[in-house]
């Protein structure tokens, strides 16, 4: 029975061991690393006209002027208004009268709207702005049935 008892207390230690190097058996070490990240760009966005103002004529009233957005990025973007120009040209079908030019007409406003503007095409809103045939001092018949192109900007 010693030898049996004996056995029996060496298995026990030698099985206590073996788990408990097993349990214990690894070591811990800290560490770095590194990673990274980038942000990324935005494009332009388009300014849209909807409808078209008619019917100018020398010292007429203002015509409104309104629209929406293309925005062709994946996220809205904002903006804090919208402006207008008449694009630059002059045209004179009689020579005997002054020519027409961008300076016979005037823009005026203030082109408000869709502050955040969505990802899409035709979304959003802006209004505000106004285009008129000013009363000039001359002959505008050079300016009858003229159509002016207007240029807009998105400003950030």
């Amino acid at each position: 029975m010693k030898k049996r008892s004996r056995f029996v207390a060496l298995a026990a230690m030698a099985l206590a061991l073996a788990v408990g190097g097993i349990a214990f058996a690894y070591w811990t070490q800290g560490g770095l690393g590194s990673g990274g990240a980038s942000a990324g760009t935005t494009s332009a966005i388009t300014v849209n006209q909807t409808g078209t103002p008619t019917g100018l004529y020398p010292g007429g009233p203002a015509q409104a002027l309104s629209g929406t957005f293309t925005n062709p990025n994946a996220h809205p973007v904002h903006i804090s208004s919208v402006s207008v120009a008449v694009h630059p040209f002059s045209v004179q079908a009689d020579n005997a009268k002054p020519a027409c030019t961008d300076a016979d007409f005037a823009v005026g406003g203030a082109g408000t709207g869709a502050i955040v503007v969505p990802n899409g095409t035709g979304v959003g809103s802006w209004s505000g702005l106004t285009v008129r045939l000013v009363d000039g001092v001359g002959n505008q018949d050079n300016c009858k049935n003229v159509n002016i192109t207007l240029d807009y900007t998105a400003n950030p």
